[in-house]
């Protein structure tokens, strides 16, 4: 790895800053630390929202917090024993009406996530291309954690829903600056392994989230305390303003556009030509992994929670088992996606990791079940195939774009994924009802996305050889 005082290619020949091993450094540092943070948040989406909506019904009135949960206890110990609810049909009928009231607002709170995600990356993006890749990088880092500590005064569904949306515009902004910022900082032959570094950090994250939850308990009594954990970046992110150097290449291109007397982009420029059919294939490769990953490994979660809890003796942290087993073969995939990518090229890697994930959902959910010990072994499969797009697209989206528009493009690609899986989450009470309930069935179905991905990366330039100067 040359990590030697450098300069940068810049456009026009224009000559850059140089930047030091340190102020590579400190680069690559804050941007894992900011993504890795920014998966601790995709974990407490996963983790807290369900019982902080339950808490935060019953604060509103909408439900009886202790009733609740009393009713549950006793319906999952009546199936449990007898295969019946063991419930009267009046306490049926009530739990029924506030699970469904508690299991809409709990898609609202992972939409308030996608789609907060989603505008993120399009608004930093443009804040990254107009005033820099630093900059960029620092208020999203302070945007997610600020209003994660504003989360911690919710007394209601909809302010939590709210904080949350405004928290996750600072996650979808802090990949494609993190991103853009590295890639362009870092000599062509060591990009692999800083985006494998950065690939890994969100996995991480999630790991360490997971674990934590494991060893302090996040109830409808006791939720807050994750939303100071998501706080505490403030450091972070105010570090990030003062002390990351900017890049230097993106600071030539800024030079070269105000020597031509044009902005630094145009607005909405990537949605235009001549970027407008590589956005829309950037789209479509960073959606596969995203809706793949709610479409295949999320509906184990909530497969496992239920073999857990239906087990005889009861296996209560098998839910949190397979998140952490899944997360642990990501961060080794999402390491290891940059260097592979660059051995065997960008589309055939891209190729293989939908196969792979493909081949692994699919048998897992045709012919396993969470409580075989087999089972714990495909799901660090799939884990490990999809991390491997999480290593590729740090490397390759910002392939795709110009220095310009690059993390405009990149975080467009990157989030816009989210959007079309909120639909999926939209639609997750239809397919519960469609296939009665059966997390194999549903799993088998939407992890078919995969298959779209082999195609769809026939239609991709090939990236392969191409330099991130203009």
């Amino acid at each position: 790895m040359n990590e030697s005082a450098n300069p940068c290619d810049s456009p026009g020949g224009s000559a850059a800053a140089p930047l030091t091993a340190t102020g590579r450094l400190i680069m690559l540092t804050v941007a894992f630390l900011g993504w890795l943070f920014a998966g601790v948040l995709m974990s407490i989406t996963t983790i807290a929202m369900q019982p902080a909506v339950v808490d935060l019904l019953g604060r509103t009135g909408q439900l009886d917090r202790g009733q609740y949960l009393e009713l549950s206890r006793k319906s999952q110990a009546g199936k449990s024993a007898s295969g019946g609810s063991g419930l009267s049909a009046a306490d049926q009928e009530l739990l029924a009406g506030w699970k469904a009231k508690s299991t809409r607002w709990v898609a609202w709170m992972t939409c308030a996530f996608l789609f907060g995600a989603a505008a993120g990356g399009l608004i930093f993006g443009a804040v990254g291309d107009g005033f820099g890749r630093a900059r960029g990088m620092g208020f999203s880092i302070l945007t997610y954690s600020l209003f994660s500590a504003a989360a911690w005064f919710s007394d209601s569904p909809w302010m939590l829903c709210l904080c949350w949306f405004l928290a996750c515009l600072g996650v979808g902004g802090m990949w494609p600056n993190g991103v853009a910022l590295v890639s362009e900082a870092w000599a062509s032959l060591s990009r692999p392994m800083a985006a494998g570094i950065i690939g890994t950090a969100a996995n991480v994250g999630i790991f360490l989230m997971s674990t934590l939850a494991t060893k302090v308990a996040v109830t409808s009594s006791d939720w807050r305390w994750v939303m100071l954990v998501a706080a505490a970046p403030v450091v972070l992110g105010i570090f990030s303003l003062l002390t990351v150097p900017e890049s230097p290449q993106w600071l030539a291109s800024r030079r070269k556009a105000q020597t031509a007397s044009a902005g630094s982009s145009r607005r909405g420029e990537i949605f235009r030509a001549p970027f407008l059919r590589v956005t829309l294939v950037g789209i479509g490769l960073a959606t596969i992994p995203i809706i793949g990953g709610w479409g295949s490994a999320n509906w184990m979660v909530p497969w496992a929670a239920e073999a857990g809890d239906t087990a005889d003796p009861p296996n209560p942290t098998l839910k949190a088992t397979v998140s952490q087993t899944r997360a642990i073969t990501g961060i080794v995939g999402s390491f290891l996606g940059g260097w592979i990518a660059s051995a065997l090229g960008r589309r055939l890697t891209f190729f293989l990791a939908s196969f792979g994930s493909l081949v692994t959902a699919q048998y897992a959910f045709w012919f396993l079940y969470p409580g075989n010990g087999e089972f714990l072994w495909w799901v660090a499969a799939l884990g490990l195939f999809n991390g491997v797009y999480f290593g590729w697209l740090p490397l390759c989206l910002p392939e795709l774009f110009p220095t310009r528009v690059r993390a405009a493009g990149s975080g467009v690609s990157f989030n816009f994924g989210r959007i079309l899986s909120a639909v999926t989450v939209f639609a997750s009470g239809t397919l519960t009802q469609f296939f009665e309930g059966d997390y194999a069935r549903i799993g088998r179905a939407t992890s078919l996305i995969f298959l779209i991905g082999m195609v769809l990366i026939a239609f991709a330039p090939d990236t392969s050889g191409r330099r991130l100067d203009e």
